[in-house]
């Protein structure tokens, strides 16, 4: 890897690692550097794993006020991503890449339309709750399993798990969407971390391309923290849109 080469690796782990914290969908930016320096299509998507766990620990760090309160909750949503992460990370080395293929897009395209009607949708869900005491709260029963289904997906590839954990979060639990953001990027970065150790015992793994995606990583989930925490609910929903929607487009064509 040339110098300039590296140094544009460095600036993807940093664009990757910022909007991760914000929204998610980073791997749209580092998976596509990784290839335009000359790794395999598997090669580039574990090692990208590997190096954008350390930016979602940071992303975590830099919204820990805001997880303040979700100990009971976290614990438990926790093991549906460590589950699904697993169960992902082993499909991406055991099933071809044409697998998901048909399923991305969708899976996006319906994270994107929860995320648009989620707060009329939570309002109804929030109601119905209502008459047995509201939700619990770690949310409604299909939060579980919608959330680990999320870590599926994100253990085999990635891009927009953030996306589809919002939309699950702000319709079946009951909290602000910046603590809800907060708890997305622990999730995430459960599965990341769970996919990316499974990553390091089988898979080949370029450790300058992982090394500097980790170290702009961590800078950038710095900024999205504070980035993040400053956008009003309105806004921080319109940029998950946003991303979803180039996230769609990337995949369509």
């Amino acid at each position: 890897m040339t110098l300039l080469e590296a140094l544009a690796v460095l600036l993807a782990g940093i664009a990757a690692g910022t909007i991760n914290t914000v929204v998610g969908s980073g791997t749209l930016i580092t998976f596509p550097t990784l290839l335009a320096v000359g790794l395999s299509p598997v090669t580039a998507n574990v090692s990208n794993t590997i190096g954008l766990a350390p930016g979602s620990a940071s992303g975590a760090w830099g919204y820990r006020a805001e997880l303040s309160g979700q100990r009971s909750r976290l614990l438990r949503l926790a093991s549906a991503s460590l589950l699904g992460g697993v169960a992902g990370a082993v499909l991406l080395l055991t099933l071809p890449s044409e697998a998901f293929d048909a399923i991305v897009p969708a899976l996006i395209l319906l994270g994107i339309a929860l995320v648009v009607l989620g707060p009329r949708i939570s309002r109804r869900v929030a109601a119905r709750h209502a008459e047995t005491g509201g939700l619990p709260d770690h949310g409604a029963a299909w939060v579980w399993p919608a959330v680990g289904g999320a870590g599926i997906y994100g253990g085999y590839f990635g891009a927009a798990q953030g996306v589809l954990l919002m939309a699950i979060l702000g319709i079946g639990v009951d909290d602000s969407l910046q603590r809800h953001n907060a708890t997305k990027n622990v999730l995430a970065g459960i599965v990341n971390a769970v996919a990316a150790l499974l990553f390091i015992v089988v898979a080949d793994v370029d450790w300058q391309a992982v090394g500097l995606v980790a170290v702009g990583s961590v800078v950038g989930g710095q900024i999205g923290a504070t980035v993040g925490r400053r956008l009003s609910p309105n806004l921080l929903r319109a940029v998950i849109v946003v991303v979803g929607v180039v996230a769609l487009v990337s995949f369509l064509i």
